[in-house]
């Protein structure tokens, strides 16, 4: 029915009554009607049809100034809309959100202003959020929430407590009812814990984002049932590869190892082995522990806090590959030309046994400076063997269009209290990229050959930009006055690689990298494959980390249903073709979310950290100039606020510059500028920090 709706409402631009739209579809019953009402409401909330005030209907693209969107809030006020494909789009000031709240699906009214496109929410379509975290404060003996997220602005009323409840007490509450406005009715399900105890503030960012915390108790029953060790009956039909030398890298506080690797040097280049732990024969369809594996999605990694997909007798224990022990893997060994080539290839259950549980930091000590730490000398040959095909498959991904953004991270320090004492960049040296080079090469090998065999499947997918964003990114380098060879650039893998190698010599180049990359489409997961386009991939998909991402295990448990038990009947591939719809949109939601999660409890982190900072001075760069000031960023990643009325003199925001000019024209503060500034306030709880402007700047 959907595909007849588009088609009949894309015969021409004119809006269609409910009855038009039926009389097409021959439907005149009151129970296709009902039918017809549903597709439209679904289609409208997608995005795809919007509905008229004269109720009728008609194609979203033929609304030129409407679009349909996720609101995004920042912790400033103002929003983004965020569309279907993941990507950010439309800015839309606090004074027109008209009521709309973080997660809701809304429909947009876009116009310009200063130059410059923004959003004016003009309907909520569907609200997502129906459950709110808070602080208990008692006010007259009766206990009120304060709303840990202040950008949500609305009022909940609780029409239940628990007898236990003290101020300060966190907990999760289910909204039950909207009484008008942004007033809601809501009931206490959970006391998180108290604002004091340790690792409090990590928790209540996971419990936002619905990050489940616990397991079950069917699937603690079912890990009862789960040996601890590989069984002679586990064995049956694989091939052992227990004395192979086979070994992984990790960080140096991994415990969830999914991935191993191996290789030897053959006549016509190498042989690579990939050697993936084999979750899926533990974690099966039907079982409670695959319930809970779905309902997750991903691992979630805060701060230094690990909140498993997998229970830690699975991710730590009989999953994880470690050192010295038999475990179950599916394997993919390619062998592999000199030019980086796959030129034949096995995929194949397995038994391995971990050689070694080798850490970066001791194998980029052989890789880049020549030094063997204890322990690790009979590998030392196969180390720089390794990175001699790392060398030869990242040459190769560049000449296919890999594009690299080298978008620094940070990474959050704590003690043993939990509070946050350093920031430091994350780096990623030879050994990251050699593991990274491998599993990339995994993974374009599995979705290669089930592309070829045409059966469904999870693809991890990465669409092309819109030609308008990459073109406004354009406009915005000559308002920089960066000169860039783009006489009749394309959206195209390689014409990526080209300006971002003619934007690396430029001070600005970590913040122009970074807007380059929010200005694309955000890799998903999808049964239809589009390709790859960050990494100029036709086929790709998640294969090497099935402890930490649900699709990966999905993948993992189709090559047994399609290579392993041939099970390749008409009823198999129809139930997979409706069944990896639904997984492949609720993984890209799940790892969304905890995208999300993490990007809060960094920005939370952060502001603990320059708690104790405040009056310290530091050099920056203006990242990002708004009307209402600038942010500027530290070496370490940390960022503030320096309001506009803090700035000595009256300034205006010059959207055509990216600047901030004062009256008299002599003075400006513009993005890409080096600045001095002050510490003036930090706020971990509202996760903000502020910055003042020294003497000096201009």
């Amino acid at each position: 029915m959907k595909d007849k709706i588009i088609e009949y409402l894309g015969l021409d631009d004119k809006a269609k009554t409910i009855e038009e739209i039926s009389n097409y579809l021959e439907d005149n019953s009151s129970l296709d009607r009902e039918n017809l009402q549903n597709e439209l409401n679904k289609l409208i909330k997608k995005g795809i049809v919007h509905e008229t005030k004269k109720n009728k209907y008609l194609l979203m693209k033929d609304c030129k100034s409407l679009e349909v969107g996720r609101i995004s809030l920042t912790k400033h006020g103002y929003a983004f809309l965020i569309k279907e494909d993941g990507s950010e789009d439309t800015y839309i000031a606090k004074d027109n959100l008209n009521g709309a709240i973080e997660e809701d699906t809304v429909l947009v009214d876009r116009f310009t202003r200063n130059g410059k496109i923004e959003g004016k929410v003009l309907k909520v379509l569907e609200r997502k959020i129906n459950r709110v975290i808070g602080e208990i404060l008692y006010v007259k003996n009766k206990p009120t929430l304060i709303l840990d997220d202040k950008s949500l602005d609305i009022e909940v009323e609780l029409e239940n407590h628990f007898a236990n409840l003290v101020d300060g007490h966190k907990v999760l509450v289910d909204l039950t009812k909207q009484m008008g406005g942004r007033r809601f009715k809501g009931i206490v399900v959970k006391i998180i814990g108290h604002k004091n105890d340790p690792d409090i503030d990590i928790l209540t960012i996971a419990y936002k984002h619905n990050i489940e915390l616990e397991f079950s108790e069917d699937v603690k029953k079912e890990l009862e049932n789960i040996p601890d060790r590989v069984l002679d009956s586990d064995k049956t039909g694989r091939v052992d590869l227990t004395n192979e030398m086979i070994f992984t890298i990790d960080g140096d506080d991994t415990k969830d190892i999914d991935d191993a690797i191996s290789i030897k040097k053959i006549s016509d280049g190498y042989e690579l082995g990939v050697h993936i732990a084999d979750v899926s024969y533990y974690v099966r369809m039907g079982s409670s522990l695959y319930d809970a594996a779905y309902s997750r999605g991903t691992s979630s990694y805060l701060a230094d806090k690990v909140l498993p997909m997998l229970p830690h007798e699975l991710s730590n224990g009989i999953c994880s590959l470690n050192p010295g022990v038999e475990r179950l893997a599916i394997s993919c060994v390619m062998n592999i030309d000199s030019n980086g080539n796959v030129t034949s290839y096995d995929i194949f259950e397995s038994v391995i046994k971990s050689r070694k549980q080798m850490t970066y930091k001791c194998v980029n000590k052989i890789l880049e400076e020549n030094i063997t730490p204890e322990g690790y000398e009979e590998y030392k040959e196969s180390l720089l063997l390794m990175q001699e095909l790392a060398h030869i498959l990242r040459k190769r991904k560049i000449k296919m269009g890999y594009i690299e953004f080298d978008i620094p991270e940070a990474k959050i320090i704590q003690d043993e209290t939990g509070k946050c004492i350093d920031i430091v960049k994350r780096e990623q040296h030879e050994g990251e990229k050699l593991i990274e080079d491998f599993m990339i090469a995994a993974n374009e090998t599995i979705a290669t050959h089930i592309y070829n065999m045409d059966l469904p499947f999870v693809y991890r997918v990465h669409g092309e930009p819109k030609p308008e964003k990459i073109e406004d990114f354009l406009n915005m380098l000559k308002i920089l006055n960066i000169r860039v060879n783009t006489r009749g650039i394309a959206t195209s893998p390689r014409d990526m690689q080209k300006l971002l190698t003619e934007l690396k010599d430029y001070k600005e180049f970590p913040i122009l990298s970074s807007m380059l990359l929010r200005s694309m489409q955000k890799a998903i997961y999808s049964p239809t494959n589009i390709g790859h386009f960050g990494l100029g991939l036709k086929n790709y998909t998640h294969f090497t980390s099935p402890i930490r991402r649900f699709p990966d295990t999905t993948v993992h448990m189709l090559l047994r249903t399609y290579l392993f038990k041939k099970e390749l009947d008409q009823d198999t591939i129809k139930y997979f073709s409706k069944y990896l719809i639904e997984v492949a949109d609720h993984s890209s939601e799940r790892e969304q979310a905890a995208v999300e999660a993490e990007r809060e409890v960094v920005d939370m982190k952060m502001a603990e950290y320059m708690e104790s900072h405040i009056g310290e001075e530091y050099t920056g760069i203006i990242t990002t100039v708004t009307n209402f000031g600038f942010f500027v960023e530290l070496p370490n990643l940390v960022e503030g606020l320096v309001h506009i009325s803090t700035l000595d003199g009256f300034y205006t925001y010059i959207p055509e510059m990216l600047a901030l000019v004062s009256k008299d024209k002599n003075k400006s503060y513009r993005l890409g500028d080096e600045v001095k500034i002050k510490v003036v306030n930090a706020n971990k709880e509202e996760a903000m920090i502020d910055f003042e402007v020294q003497d000096g700047n201009s």
